[in-house]
């Protein structure tokens, strides 16, 4: 795998993930240097090439002149999500329904994991993997925020419910989200770019809850959305 950016590559050197070189551009400036130092520490080679060698290997044409790689990224088990909560105030998950487009994902865990949600649960079908242009949007997120990838949403909210999580579908013209309580365990639905939550997805939610919608556009981003949602749950929590 590779990953791509100063920001993103300085963020997988603050994790534990096994990184094989870092590929990076001859006479660079910067944090290129800082980026240098913390793979000296960790004992990462570093590999210098002409800038037309990186422009080669960049998948994103976003390089900045710097570019890790890394093995395959490890996805997360619904379990390790349900364990490990960051707020005593509860559990927080957030799932993908059919969320294909990789710049809303990238978005999406962005939003997670500055939010203080626990993990992210996405599908093997239907939904964008976590790739290099997945991680490169998040900012570096991806390596902190845990993913989960599963056969069907279905079976994951029937283990989340059975920890306790409350779990709501996020969807146009239903009950107005400021009025939930969101304390305790909590799990938040986020449909896809085009059809938003399936209504097979709908029927398995304890609530469905919508943001109010006063411009003459009837929808949100989908990584939007979750953002404006997530951060009432956060403020409701603080």
């Amino acid at each position: 795998m590779k990953t791509e950016g100063r920001n993103a590559v300085l963020e997988l050197l603050g994790t534990d993930k096994n990184i094989d070189k870092i590929l990076m551009e001859k006479g660079g400036k910067g944090s290129l240097s800082v980026i240098f130092a913390e793979a000296r520490k960790r004992g990462v080679r570093v590999q210098y090439a002409e800038k037309a060698a990186l422009d080669k290997e960049s998948e994103t044409g976003r390089h900045q002149g710097v570019i890790a790689f890394s093995t395959d990224y490890e996805y997360f088990e619904v379990e390790d999500i349900i364990a490990d909560k960051r707020s005593e105030k509860g559990g927080f998950a957030i799932l993908c329904d059919g969320v294909e487009d990789v710049h809303n994902l990238g978005s999406i865990l962005r939003v997670a994991e500055c939010a203080g949600a626990d993990g992210v649960i996405i599908t093997k079908a239907g939904c964008a993997p976590v790739n290099e242009s997945v991680i490169r949007i998040s900012a570096g997120a991806a390596e902190h925020i845990k993913v989960a990838r599963v056969s069907n949403l279905r079976t994951a909210i029937d283990k989340l419910k059975k920890s306790g999580y409350w779990v709501y579908g996020l969807e146009a013209g239903e009950e107005d989200i400021y009025a939930q309580d969101f304390s305790g365990n909590v799990a938040l639905v986020i449909g896809g770019e085009d059809c938003g939550v399936r209504k097979v997805t709908r029927s398995l939610c304890d609530k469905i809850v919508a943001l109010p919608l006063n411009g003459k556009v009837n929808s949100l981003n989908a990584s939007v959305a979750l953002g404006i949602a997530a951060y009432e749950v956060l403020r409701q929590r603080r």
